[in-house]
């Protein structure tokens, strides 16, 4: 009997531990990243400043796979240079920072496909009111295209990336 009610305390406790963030790095409060690499097959969004990484942070991405994407509403997050080019502090999602895609590479091979190239790309947090979820968000690839983080995680970006922060993202 005691058995059987020890097994579900073991099974929480592991799945809590897998869900615990993968050891962000920590910066100077005053340090501010100067660019943003994101490495999809790795799941990964680092923050540098001076080519030194002083945040590291594991991602969800599209649930589109991880191809490049090509089009409105394939679910891919996108592949390229780009840039921060605005902040929400009032979007669905708990902070947004808006990436510039599409660039002109990604309009001009939408064109040659006959497509849209889509649009509103973000770095993000969990949708309002569902940040209990936490890291375990990211056990499956389930955005739109966007890069997501947890709640905190978007907190501590959101101070150190302001708009012009240049995001490079590969595959």
């Amino acid at each position: 009997m005691r058995k059987c009610f020890l097994w579900p305390w073991i099974v929480m406790a592991a799945v809590l531990w897998l869900a615990v963030p993968a050891g962000s790095k920590t910066a100077a409060p005053t340090e501010r990243a100067d660019s943003v690499l994101i490495l999809k097959k790795d799941h990964v969004l680092e923050l540098l400043a001076g080519g030194k990484v002083i945040r590291s942070y594991k991602v969800a991405l599209g649930s589109g796979g991880l191809a490049a994407k090509e089009r409105a509403g394939d679910g891919r997050t996108p592949e390229g240079h780009y840039v921060i080019d605005s902040r929400n502090e009032h979007s669905a999602y708990h902070k947004a920072l808006h990436i510039s895609y599409p660039n002109e590479e990604d309009r001009r091979r939408a064109a040659k496909l006959g497509v849209s190239p889509g649009g509103k790309i973000m770095i993000h947090g969990l949708p309002n009111g569902k940040g209990w979820i936490g890291a375990a968000h990211r056990t499956i690839d389930w955005t739109l295209g966007c890069v997501a983080v947890t709640d905190d995680e978007i907190e501590q970006i959101w101070k150190l990336v302001p708009v012009g922060t240049p995001v490079e993202i590969r595959p």
